[in-house]
């Protein structure tokens, strides 16, 4: 039996959590089973598996393994995949996106996508945290952050300009502010948590300034934020992706224009690295690489969506 035939084994009987069910499920014998990952274990020169009557459990090192083996026979398999004349991709997509963003902007997109790929199957999971891609087998993540882990590839799909911004309804109450200083006068809402976001910075005739706002209301949501900035409750920085439709049909007014707002971290897309990229993470960040180019979603306002997160 060669390597990547052990992997499997090894693999299934992860999965099952017992030998006896492992064996069934490879049309083996479980004591043949036990042999092979006996034989594993003794070529590593480790203990993969902590048995008891019940049943099986990982070691450290045996959990190593598995994701290693795991990641290497994916690989084999959409190598073997890549290849064939006319492919189609298919599988399940485990796809993270961020609350607001996810919802309001790439959502919309997905119909296209997959009437485009429909044996791709997509499972979203949308949190405003920062995945492990690894420890979680996410396939690709959509982020508006700075990316602080060197082990996965970023492709880069848009820029994230930010803009400051209330309602006809708050301004009206509370003045329009004229300078970065104003803002000291006024209720801005920030972000939970995320103190560098609640660092606005701008450059204008007098140079270079920033100002650590202190709000008496935050959000962890940047959608939570946009709908108390709608109602009138307080002066908003959010990406102009998020805002700019609403801007565009007088639902929200720009503020401060006469200064350049620094811009966020990039919207981009990551994924974990491997010498063969899956066909269906390859064409799904295309995909999105595609869209952001003509973005429909910047022509008119997005629907609201029902959600608080």
């Amino acid at each position: 039996m060669d390597r990547q035939e052990t992997m499997g084994v090894f693999l299934s009987v992860v999965e099952e959590g017992d030998f006896s069910a492992a064996a069934r499920r490879l049309r083996m014998t479980p004591s043949a089973v036990s042999k092979i990952i006996g034989r594993l274990e003794s070529r590593l020169g480790v203990r993969l598996l902590q048995r008891s009557t019940r049943r099986i459990s990982l070691t450290a090192e045996g959990s190593s393994y598995a994701d290693s083996a795991r990641r290497i026979l994916n690989d084999i398999k959409e190598a073997e995949i890549a290849i064939q004349p006319g492919a189609e991709p298919r599988g399940r997509l485990r796809v993270s996106l961020p609350s607001a963003f996810g919802h309001r902007l790439i959502v919309p997109m997905l119909p296209a996508f997959i009437d485009r790929y429909p044996a791709i199957e997509l499972e979203l999971m949308f949190t405003d945290a920062i995945v492990d891609l690894l420890a979680e087998e996410t396939d690709v993540a959509v982020r508006v952050a700075a990316q602080s882990d060197s082990r996965l590839v970023m492709r880069r799909l848009a820029p994230n300009h930010r803009v400051i911004c209330a309602s006809a309804q708050y301004l009206e109450k509370h003045g329009i502010p004229m300078t970065p200083g104003d803002l000291q006068h006024h209720t801005c809402l920030g972000i939970t948590s995320r103190g560098g976001l609640n660092i606005w910075e701008f450059d204008g005739p007098d140079g270079p300034q920033s100002m650590r706002i202190r709000s008496p209301i935050e959000a962890n949501s940047t959608e939570a934020l946009r709908r108390l900035a709608l109602a009138g409750v307080g002066i908003i920085r959010m990406s102009e992706i998020l805002v700019g439709p609403d801007i565009r049909i007088g639902r929200l007014t720009a503020l401060l224009t006469g200064y350049n707002h620094h811009d966020g971290p990039p919207i981009c897309a990551v994924y974990p690295p491997g010498r063969i990229l899956s066909p269906r993470v390859r064409v799904f960040v295309d995909f999105l690489a595609e869209q952001f180019t003509n973005p429909p979603w910047l022509r008119s306002a997005p629907q609201d969506v029902g959600h608080t997160v």
